[in-house]
């Protein structure tokens, strides 16, 4: 679980670039061979990045089936592929005009596919997504795309026992540590010499991970990927004086041995086995470590920097493409599968959060007071956005590069600089992203 769950963030940009060129030129719809009659049932083709995943497979099966027997004016049929090739088969298919009716989509990848032409606006389903959390409802332009079953959260995850030994503040949703806590926590822990690194914050990770997991701790500090107000230009908020301090903290952890410059591939295992103090990493790290800690485990909420502790938010999602031959059709399944039980049964199979309070109350564990109900709190109460622009792609891939390049002893200033330019030059290269 804890691998199948970590990769939700780290493959969503295969072949970015290639997305982003395939995307401008198959830009303005797709037609498609996804859907087929026979003896007056009308057969709409699903695709889902789940070949492998035996449960959240056997959950999206099950909806599939339940739509199936529902009804006879339409049939799901569902087809699954491997994750990592997922992404490519989606682009390739669309460059073909071969989109399936009903396809899931990474969250961050959304407003990309819809600029692209790709996905259609879904309608007429906002009282029911009105009940789902934000981070699961993708956006782009003012209208819906996509919507989601199910969230991650990133958290610090620690022991209390660790807290108590060494003097320090037990944080709770509504008062996380500030950056001076955690700092100074962290400076005990090290004094200590009982760690190799009293912090791991996966930096051994690559792909989607960086862009996911460090732009919130860029974001508690005032910065961010990009102004929101227009996303237009990165210049100010991914270069200005809040993101030069977040990238000479973020040096500094490795730099001052506060933190592996480069992790393990299996942080949470070094976490466990009494490397580090302290693991920022997602709520799939609850089940390994309950197992081994119990009760003495403890998910502590993003670190206030300043601005406010930030967790990124979106995982996969469901939409339907521009080609669909019975959009109609494709509708009429997405409603039927975001009820609160089918909501309840992907997440209670996959172990994430589920999106709505009522299929939380069905899931053991997430209910208002359950063992994983912390992983809700904080995603309500933390989650920003990735950026929802068509550019993201590109935005990710560059604030990745610049991150590295900066933990590596690359200058700050200069490094930042560098990448305000890139992100600037591909949006104006892209007229903006304009519809």
């Amino acid at each position: 679980m804890l691998k199948r769950t970590a990769r939700l963030v780290a493959t969503t940009f295969v072949a970015a670039s290639l997305m982003l060129s395939v995307a401008a030129c198959s830009k303005g719809g797709a037609t498609s061979t996804n859907a087929a009659t026979a003896g007056g049932t009308q057969t709409l083709t699903l695709w889902t990045h789940n070949a492998g995943n035996k449960g959240e497979l056997g959950a999206i099966q099950q909806v599939v089936d339940d739509y199936n027997a529902s009804q006879t004016t339409y049939k799901v049929d569902l087809q699954a592929f491997p994750q990592d090739s997922y992404n490519q088969s989606v682009v390739a298919a669309a460059a073909s005009k071969k989109l399936p009716c009903i396809l899931d989509i990474d969250q961050p990848n959304v407003a990309n596919w819809a600029w692209a032409g790709y996905l259609a606006p879904i309608t007429g389903m906002d009282d029911i997504l009105a009940k789902y959390l934000p981070s699961t409802v993708a956006k782009w332009n003012g209208k819906t795309y996509a919507y989601g079953y199910y969230d991650v959260a990133l958290t610090w995850v620690t022991r209390t026992s660790i807290l108590k030994k060494y003097g320090i503040r037990v944080p709770t949703v509504d008062q996380p540590w500030t950056g001076e806590e955690f700092m100074a926590a962290l400076k005990k822990v090290k004094d200590s010499g009982d760690f190799k690194y009293p912090a791991d914050m996966a930096t051994g990770w690559t792909g989607e991970w960086w862009p996911y997991g460090y732009s919130p701790q860029l974001q508690a500090f005032g910065g961010d990927l990009i102004n929101r107000t227009d996303y237009k230009s990165a210049d100010g908020v991914l270069n200005g004086e809040a993101a030069i301090k977040w990238a000479n903290w973020f040096a500094g952890m490795a730099k001052d041995g506060y933190m592996p410059k480069k992790s393990s591939a299996d942080p949470a295992a070094d976490f466990m086995n009494g490397k580090s103090a302290f693991l920022w990493n997602g709520s799939w790290t609850a089940v390994p470590t309950r197992e081994k800690f119990g009760d003495d485990v403890l998910f502590a909420p993003p670190v206030d920097f300043g601005n406010g502790g930030k967790i990124g938010g979106g995982s996969w999602t469901w939409g339907y493409s521009t080609g669909c031959s019975s959009p109609e059709g494709a509708l009429d399944y997405l409603k039927f599968a975001s009820a609160d039980k089918y909501v309840a049964k992907v997440s209670a199979d996959t172990n994430n959060i589920p999106t709505t309070d009522a299929a939380a109350a069905m899931v053991p564990g997430f209910e208002p007071g359950g063992e994983n109900d912390v992983f809700r709190q904080i995603s309500k109460k933390y989650t920003v956005m990735r950026p929802e622009t068509p550019g993201y792609p590109f935005i990710a891939t560059t604030f990745g590069k610049a991150a590295q390049d900066i933990l590596n002893g690359a200058d700050p200033k200069t490094t930042l600089d560098q990448a305000v330019k890139d992100i600037d030059d591909n949006q104006k290269a892209n007229d903006y992203f304009q519809q």
